[in-house]
């Protein structure tokens, strides 16, 4: 008996061995796919990588040069790098020898575009213009040519008629790069924005050629390098850059020679959907542009209806859906709900995208492009108030501010590896009109003690004070605020000659965005479109033109949606948020933002974005974004409207780069965000609501919100709460109330300096948390290991124990 037992002890510790050793590796952490990851996969997979050649005078033989995207491409931005480059040698504030020009062509030839076919030459003033489209025979004995190359418009549209002519393309829309860097190590990299055929139809990529009824054939377009060294095609030397440099254009004929062509596919831009199919609009929210725009392709084939979208405020969208009708049917797109009108008929709220804003920027340094950037919300309140000395035109009242925000001590604190960056940066880019995104902005600022205090006069610890016209609105109390105001009247006089008698406006130095992703286009390109220079109008009234800085100098900040950073390849600033981390968005931070979020009331269907609980690694400015229907439309429309919902919250979901998938800077909806949306489908097919929430969600069940009615009490219907779907007191003073945070951040509760010992940042891994499917997996391996393991080492001993009764 004894030998038996002896023989059976090993088996029992082995079987607890691996029970245990199995429920260590199921509770191991999950590796995270992320969004960043699969848009890095996508563009490698299409990566092009040429080399230069050698030239009468310059040899570019030794560099290489990545296109890291060339196909699947929109409207964006494209990361071009190099290698065995000759280092660029500034002169007189500029670079001028020895650097990369690029620009975008169209063309069916299948060895490159005609140089009468690329975009150049639409800004004139930067890098000593380098000729633009001008030529010059005594400079090139190679050039046959006139004495421009015109433009020939790809749309079939007249060529351009002389050098200077900007019918299509100019200072504010070309995307040409006129000077692109080589560092000492011979590499260089930026960030291109390619163009596809409706936000350039001069160029149309992406337009599909082929007759009717006949299999598609899209425009390709080409992205073409041209390497400069430091002659001129006649062969004279810049043998001192500091004094001299080059002055043709890339465009003739010897310097287009050495060009180096990639050739760009493009996703189709037009008749992706079958004719005849029933059209349903959408409208709404900037956050949906680019998951929708994504989505409309497949939609068409998934739901036999045609989706058109119209990017426009909130405040629209929601006055559309309480207007819809049978001959109006209409599904809206909102962060904050549409109230129902007392008897009125319902309407459901599914949630179908978790996204945000951040504070995108694209700042050029000695080293290279800067990558990262911390702000506070007291330093993002000074930015939005005009508070720094060169954001406004006239400086007398706020003379004893910081010049720009480099040289804020609060910033050099919380950046202390910032370099030093030539000229004043440009004033932070913010979108005109309402939105529900702004109340989410200043609700962040609002629930930080510091940024309050300053916004209602209190002087930073240096004795920086917010700009007086600012301090009149109330911008620390008014709860309704959801655009951002430019009040500053003072004016300031156009540089340049003969500008004495000509001046500008706040909105001149620092216009407003039309949108968000019009920020981030003016962001990648280094321009915020101000126009404070003087130009005489030769017969005409003088004029403000705009002034762009030159390459290697450039600095420019805007508030845009997560998408519209991810799609031009922004660097996002990284955020405090109410634990004192620094925090940048990503599918992680995202998501915790979300479960940081409440129910605007106990039976609201509607999360409440409430930068005040955002805390641990949640990113402060984080919103849901939701598909708002009426049940007061034909059964048609609601159904349509359900399969896209459904759609949306289902197969919508899966991140990547194709047509139909979540576009970066989208985190992927939780489940339960998911099944809400579902229900809210169900509801609306079937033009009937349960009384209340089906499932009834409390105050702390974050995830449970954004399913069926949104009654009359189910929100915040006096619009004087941050999440209140009334528009509120726009950029006035009026309609405020006294904004406590509900829960104000802990570094600042105690009056901490923002600028003290916590300022570890929540890296932007952007991976997606792990499905809760596979968590719930997970659990249940745990529990059928745990169970199993102790049915087998049950076994051994129930055996040992009945040995021992054996007489």
């Amino acid at each position: 008996m004894t030998a038996v037992l002896t023989r059976r002890r090993p088996r029992i510790l082995i079987a607890v061995g691996c029970l245990l050793a199995a429920m260590v590796v199921a509770l191991l952490p999950m590796p995270a796919a992320t969004v960043q990851a699969v848009a890095a996969e996508g563009a490698q997979s299409s990566a092009v990588t040429k080399s230069g050649t050698k030239g009468k005078y310059d040899d570019f033989s030794d560099l290489r040069v990545t296109v890291h995207q060339t196909e699947g491409l929109r409207s964006q931005g494209v990361r071009v790098t190099w290698e065995g480059g000759k280092q660029t040698q500034p002169g007189n504030g500029q670079f001028n020898v020895d650097y990369l020009q690029m620009m975008q062509c169209w063309g069916d030839d299948p060895d490159g575009p005609d140089r009468e076919q690329c975009v150049y030459g639409g800004s004139e003033a930067v890098v000593a213009d380098t000729r633009g489209r001008r030529l010059d025979g005594s400079q090139d004995p190679d050039e046959t040519g006139g004495s421009f190359v015109p433009f020939r418009p790809a749309n079939g549209e007249p060529p351009t008629t002389d050098a200077y002519d900007k019918t299509y393309f100019g200072p504010l829309d070309t995307n040409e790069q006129q000077a692109n860097l080589t560092f000492a190590n011979g590499k260089g990299e930026t960030e291109f924005e390619v163009q596809d055929g409706i936000q350039a139809d001069y160029l149309g990529c992406g337009v599909n050629t082929a007759a009717a009824g006949s299999a598609a054939a899209l425009r390709p377009c080409w992205l073409v390098v041209v390497p400069r060294g430091n002659h001129e095609p006649n062969g004279r030397e810049i043998t001192q850059p500091a004094s001299d440099r080059l002055l043709t254009s890339p465009l003739s004929a010897t310097n287009w020679a050495q060009r180096i062509s990639f050739r760009l596919d493009f996703l189709q831009v037009d008749n992706f959907c079958p004719e005849g199919q029933p059209e349903r609009p959408t409208i709404g929210s900037e956050l949906m542009t680019d998951a929708v725009t994504s989505w409309q392709p497949k939609l068409c084939g998934s739901t036999d209806s045609t989706f058109g979208f119209t990017s426009a405020g909130e405040e629209q969208a929601r006055s559309q859906v309480m207007g819809t009708s049978d001959e109006a049917p209409t599904l809206g797109f909102t962060v904050d709900p549409v109230e129902q009108a007392e008897g009125g008929p319902a309407v459901v709220h599914a949630p179908v995208a978790v996204s945000g804003l951040t504070i995108a920027f694209f700042v050029e340094g000695p080293s290279g492009v800067i990558q990262e950037m911390r702000l506070n919300p007291r330093i993002v309140a000074k930015m939005l108030t005009h508070s720094y000395r060169s954001d406004v035109p006239s400086q007398e009242h706020i003379k004893n501010n910081p010049l720009d925000y480099t040289e804020d001590p609060e910033f050099k604190a919380l950046n202390p590896e910032f370099p030093d960056i030539p000229g004043s940066p440009m004033s932070l880019m913010v979108p005109i009109g309402n939105s529900d995104t702004a109340r989410v902005l200043w609700s962040w600022l609002q629930s930080d003690a510091e940024a309050r205090e300053f916004l209602a006069g209190k002087p930073d610890r240096n004795g920086m004070t917010v700009n007086p016209y600012f301090e009149e609105l109330e911008l620390d109390q008014n709860t309704g605020l959801n655009e951002y105001p430019k009040v500053d009247p003072t004016r300031g006089i156009a540089a340049g000659s003969g500008g004495a008698s000509l001046e500008y406006t706040i909105t001149d130095l620092s216009p407003y965005t039309s949108d968000l992703h019009d920020g981030a286009v003016r962001t990648r390109r280094g321009n915020n479109n101000r126009t404070i220079q003087w130009q005489a109008g030769n017969g005409t009234p003088d004029k403000l033109v705009n002034d762009p800085f030159w390459p290697g100098r450039r600095a420019v900040m805007a508030i845009v949606d997560a998408a519209s950073a991810a799609r031009y390849g922004l660097p996002a600033a990284a955020l405090r948020n109410a634990d004192g981390n620094y925090v940048k968005p990503s599918d992680d931070t995202l998501l915790a933002g979300v479960n940081a979020m409440r129910p605007r009331s106990g039976d609201s269907p509607v999360l409440k974005p409430d930068p005040a609980r955002a805390k641990g690694q949640a990113y402060p400015l984080t919103a849901v974004t939701y598909a708002a229907a009426s049940v007061n439309q034909d059964a048609a429309a609601r159904k349509a409207y359900a399969k896209f919902i459904r759609y949306a919250a289902g197969p919508g979901q899966t991140s990547g780069l194709s047509a139909g998938e979540l576009p970066p800077g989208y985190a992927p909806l939780p489940a339960k965000l998911r099944a809400r949306a579902e229900t809210a489908a169900d509801d609306l097919e079937r033009g009937a609501v349960p009384d209340g929430p089906s499932d009834g969600p409390g105050p702390d069940d974050p995830g449970a919100a954004g399913s069926a009615v949104a009654g009359g009490a189910g929100g915040d219907s006096s619009g004087a709460g941050i999440g209140g779907a009334a528009s509120g007191a726009g950029g006035a003073a009026g309609g405020s109330t006294a904004a406590a945070a509900s829960e104000p951040a802990a570094v600042n509760a105690s009056g901490a300096p923002s600028s003290g010992p916590q300022q570890n940042v929540a890296e932007a891994k952007g991976g997606f948390t792990p499905g809760e499917i596979m968590g719930v997996i997970r659990w249940v391996l745990v529990v059928v290991l745990v169970l199993g393991g102790a049915a087998g080492i049950s076994g051994p001993i129930m055996l040992r124990l009945a040995h021992r009764r054996t007489p």
